[in-house]
């Protein structure tokens, strides 16, 4: 019900971007034009400390000035209309941890959010990290690249709230904290497996989503039909790749000599 008021209040009341407030447009030109994200495009991204298990994880923009009120908008304040742009920002970084292949690839991308917990989303009338990836992977199909949404991960036990928390209370916080629903793992086996949240801050979530999809799913290389030159058929483990939005920009920081260097990522809970 909260979710379907909010759509119609969206309709009769006034607007304001998200991003900066500016009125009459949901999301300005300028600040639509952060989430594109600067050259050379979505880059890998590193918390520090990083926790054991994460993903390689590529960003579009530093966690910061219009990027975070366009997020908070979205999540707390229920500008769902925002949904649309920030996956297309998602699609970028999703495409950056599929190594830039477009729509070339024949294996389908899998989408996998990191799950929030019922009482968030009761509490926000909506799941906006779910709404965001469906919308990113509306946005790769629309460009010729095969993708879905496999919602598979679920908290399996309490997780208090993370705010507050520092890079250790979160690990602990979150360490055990997900699982597969029952037949996910054999949704994993269909395509090549993207963790996708809004934002990565301390990279516990990632790390725990990885940790979890592991316990039921190991993903490999393709096989090569005529192996590498000189040699057989070859095969292998594919390492786990994230995309997120947006990151803490010390993460950022972190990567400034590493051009070479993509992540993926999503939102802490």
């Amino acid at each position: 019900m909260r979710g379907w008021w909010r759509e119609i209040a969206g309709l009769v009341l006034p607007v304001a971007c998200g991003g900066c407030g500016r009125p009459r447009t949901e999301l300005c030109a300028s600040c639509a034009a952060v989430l594109v994200g600067a050259e050379p495009g979505p880059r890998r991204v590193r918390p520090s400390p990083e926790p054991a298990g994460l993903p390689v994880v590529h960003a579009v923009a530093p966690y910061a000035d219009a990027v975070r009120e366009l997020l908070l908008a979205h999540k707390e304040r229920g500008a769902l209309a925002l949904a649309r742009p920030l996956g297309g920002a998602l699609a970028r970084a999703v495409e950056a941890a599929d190594g830039g292949t477009g729509g070339s690839s024949p294996v389908p991308l899998l989408l996998v959010p990191v799950p929030s917990s019922r009482r968030s989303v009761r509490a926000r009338g909506h799941d906006p990290t779910r709404r965001i990836a469906l919308a990113a992977a509306a946005r790769l199909r629309s460009a010729g690249r095969g993708a879905r949404v496999v919602a598979v991960l679920r908290q399996r036990r309490y997780v208090a709230d993370q705010a507050g928390l520092g890079a250790p209370g979160r690990l602990a916080n979150l360490s055990g904290a997900l699982e597969v629903v029952p037949g996910g793992g054999r949704l994993l086996t269909t395509g090549k497996v993207v963790l996708v949240d809004d934002l990565m801050t301390t990279g516990a979530s990632l790390a725990e989503a990885a940790r979890a999809l592991g316990a039921v799913h190991h993903p490999f290389i393709p096989e090569l039909p005529h192996g590498l030159p000189g040699g057989p058929a070859q095969h292998g483990f594919e390492q786990r790749a994230a995309a997120v939005i947006a990151s803490s920009p010390a993460s950022f920081e972190l990567n400034r000599n590493s051009s070479g260097s993509w992540i993926v990522a999503g939102g802490e809970r």
